[in-house]
Parts: C-alpha cells; structure tokens; sequence
C-alpha cells in the first residue's frame, strides 16, 4: 500500500519522466481515468441533485450573496479557469481577507485560519462534511478538474508560488487528494502539502485514485473538515 511518508526528493522537476509516474505517459491510462472523471461526477451529479437543491436553498436563506462562489483558481500547467464552490462564507469575504492577514496559520502562499469569522453558520456545518465542494463535480465533468490530483490554488496564491511549488501543477487538479486524507487541518507549512502533491504525481497510478477516493469518504463522514 502506499505510504503517505515515504521521503520523496525536491530538487527534480516533476515533468522529468525518471521523477513522475510513468502511468502518466500511457494514454490509455489517462484516458480511463478521463472516462471515470466523467462517468463517476455525472452520476453523482444525478443521484446528490436533491441535495444540491436543499443546500442551495439553505444559503440562499441564511444569508446575503449568491449561491455559489466562484473561485478563480490554476490548473494544469497554469491554466486559469472558474471553479465553483457553495458560498460557504459571508459575501463580501474576499474584502475582510485583508484585515485577517496577521491570522494566518499556514506557512507560505495560502491563506488559512481556524474559526474563519467569515464562515456563516450554514457555511461551517458543509465545511465540516466538505458538502460546500460538491459543485465542483461539474469542473470534473467539464474537464478543468479531475476527481483525485493536487488541489488547484487561487489564483492570487499562485502568483506568489516559487518554481518548487509550481510543480504540482504538472498534472490536473483534482477535488481530492493525499493532503485531504493525511490530517490536512494539522499541515501549516505549505511546502508540505506540496511535498504531498509530488508524491502523488510521481506515485501516481489506477490503483492509488481509488484508494484516495475510499479514504476521502471516510474523512467526509467523519466529519472532519474545517
């Protein structure tokens, strides 16, 4: 089985072949994963879609602002595009950001705090279950996401990254990852989420999305998101 604390090196690049998995370069590989990506976001679109309902009824009516928030984030090779997310937070959250700066607990270019002042009452109860990414499915289904890959940066973090941490955006970002199932919420030196990110492009396989996926059900219903 894969081990999360396997030391990997971080003076190579990713995209040199000897340091990524070689399952990357088989198109046949790539393509089934496509085919999952599509196959499994379109049905859980389906099957979740009266809770899609109930939670965007539910910000709707607890508090000011849209419904969904879109999150101008970098994909593969630094590609920009919108993903979506329910508005987990108070409207005008991107404006507090700024006097909330001296807070942040993470080591580098990400902004992350514990007990965000902006996060509404609705917004912590779907961050707990990670309910308020559910719309991400529909990047998945379009193609900017996949399911399991390094978790995509906003775009105001990206700019600030260093060549080391551009390297987890070799691949396609995903809605899950290693850092999701490996104690997320005690990582506060960013360079050690990306250490997870490489490991996952240079370890990369079948076999290891679908072990991803089965651990990433077990934090959602642990509940143990933040």
């Amino acid at each position: 089985m894969f081990e999360v604390s396997q030391p990997i090196p971080v003076r190579q690049p990713v995209e040199n072949e000897e340091e990524s998995s070689p399952y990357w370069q088989d198109p046949m590989r790539v393509a089934v994963k496509r085919m999952v990506d599509i196959f499994v976001s379109g049905l859980l679109i389906i099957i979740l879609s009266p809770l899609l309902f109930a939670l965007s009824v539910a910000v709707k009516l607890t508090s000011r602002g849209p419904v969904f928030y879109r999150w101008p984030v970098v994909g593969k090779g630094g590609r920009r595009f919108t993903g979506y997310k329910f508005r987990s937070m108070k409207a005008n959250a991107d404006r507090m950001k700024k006097e909330l700066e001296h807070l942040n607990e993470m080591n580098g270019p990400v902004f992350k705090i514990t007990n965000d002042p902006r996060v509404t009452s609705v917004g912590a109860w779907m961050r707990r279950y990670s309910l308020d990414e559910l719309p991400q499915l529909y990047s998945v289904l379009k193609g900017d996401m996949s399911l399991v890959g390094p978790r995509p940066p906003l775009f105001t973090e990206y700019v600030r990254f260093n060549d080391y941490q551009r390297q987890k955006l070799a691949v396609k970002p995903g809605m899950t990852c290693i850092w999701q199932i490996s104690g997320r919420n005690d990582v506060k030196n960013f360079d050690d989420w990306v250490k997870l990110d490489l490991q996952y492009i240079r370890h990369w396989s079948p076999k290891l999305d679908f072990w991803i996926l089965m651990k990433t059900i077990g934090e959602v219903f642990s509940g143990s998101g933040k």
